[in-house]
């Protein structure tokens, strides 16, 4: 410990570039980790925060596509409500319009079609919930921030369909990027079939959901989808159906990984380099006495101060500049879990490549120090 820090303190310029490089990563961790958390809750926040436990869709539909591809008859609902282990069982609609308010106010809304008197009755903050009037809808509180208000009348493009708002939910609910609208059930089958005021509408039309909401975890769900005639996702599952949710996630989730992976590369090099022009004092430690558990100790702690010191530098300028970017239209989003589970890997890849470099301490020979190759 007191080379490690007596050597820090002396060369304090190379350390000090290392550690910027370090605390540069850091904040690109940061960032990535801010996004990353921020497409999700954009693409699909409003089926986090639903209370059913899995889908029931279409059989062998798709289920990269399965809320805009899926239809299925509403008797599905009785039969899955009967399966050992569902608690409860209900019929969900999903589809995307376009609208615009009375005041002008633009807005796309991903329509969540529901039976009111079920567990996926939303919750309100501002205005009243969803009582039976069929152009009763309930909005995202993201939509109240693109300055939808209760009491707005939304026209639905598509159908000429009027839908006024009765009520505002708490925090973001949305679904592929397009803000949470909460309706009744009819009127978004209506909406749906492009029905339009005074035209006859088929009795197939108000037979027909996108999927069965199902609340039990201990539901089995491979009989339910025999008995039923459906295919079944998770909820977790159901989050592939989001549009673009799979491919945003899994190119962030590369990008990440190579940067841990150039983490470890660059510490373990800049470790490396160190230790190869330290081999003359190692060799006289190792002559004197120094065993090499203790040169490799002294080498590790030089690293855990190298990369805790630089990584929190890095973190809080993340941090600072996350907060500023989460006040922007960008989708992004600061979690303590994922900013600290980002942080860890960075400390033990970057300790890791150090311990890959500093093993070059085992192999130096004592006699080097007596000058055996003069």
């Amino acid at each position: 410990m007191f080379l490690a820090l007596r050597e820090i303190a002396f060369a304090r310029g190379r350390f000090v570039i290392m550690g910027a490089v370090v605390a540069l990563i850091a904040v690109l961790m940061v960032l990535l980790s801010g996004l990353s958390v921020g497409l999700v809750n954009d693409g699909v926040s409003g089926l986090q925060r639903m209370k059913t436990t899995s889908f029931a869709v279409q059989k062998d539909v798709g289920k990269d596509s399965a809320f805009s591809r899926s239809v299925i008859s509403s008797a599905a609902v009785d039969t899955w409500a009967d399966q050992d282990g569902v608690e409860e069982a209900a019929p969900f609609g999903n589809a995307l319009v376009n609208g615009r308010t009375n005041r002008d106010v633009d807005i796309d809304l991903a329509l969540f079609g529901i039976e009111l008197d079920s567990f996926l009755a939303p919750e309100v903050t501002t205005g009243t919930v969803l009582t039976g009037a069929p152009d009763e809808v309930v909005v995202s509180a993201t939509a109240a921030e693109e300055g939808v208000e209760v009491g707005d009348v939304i026209t639905v493009e598509q159908t000429g369909a009027d839908l006024r708002v009765v009520g505002v939910m708490a925090d973001q609910h949305t679904f592929g990027h397009v803000d949470v609208a909460y309706l009744p059930l009819r009127t978004w089958q209506e909406i749906r079939a492009g029905v339009r005021e005074g035209d006859q509408v088929a009795d197939r039309v108000y037979d027909e959901i996108t999927a069965v909401a199902v609340l039990g975890k201990d539901a089995d769900l491979a009989a339910g989808d025999e008995a039923a005639g459906t295919t079944s996702m998770t909820t977790e599952e159901s989050f592939g159906a989001s549009p673009g949710y799979t491919a945003e996630t899994s190119t962030l989730s590369l990008i990440q990984g190579f940067l841990y992976a150039i983490s470890a590369l660059v510490v373990g090099a800049f470790f490396t380099v160190l230790t190869i022009q330290r081999r003359n004092e190692i060799s006289v430690m190792r002559a004197i006495g120094a065993s090499t558990r203790y040169l490799l100790r002294d080498s590790l702690t030089q690293s855990v101060i190298l990369l805790t010191v630089s990584a929190a530098v890095g973190v809080a300028l993340g941090v600072a500049m996350g907060a500023l970017l989460a006040t922007t239209a960008m989708p992004f989003a600061l979690e303590a879990g994922p900013i600290a589970a980002a942080t860890g890997s960075l400390l033990v890849l970057g300790v890791l490549g150090a311990a890959a470099a500093v093993v070059l301490i085992v192999r130096v020979d004592p006699l080097t120090a007596l000058g055996e190759n003069r």
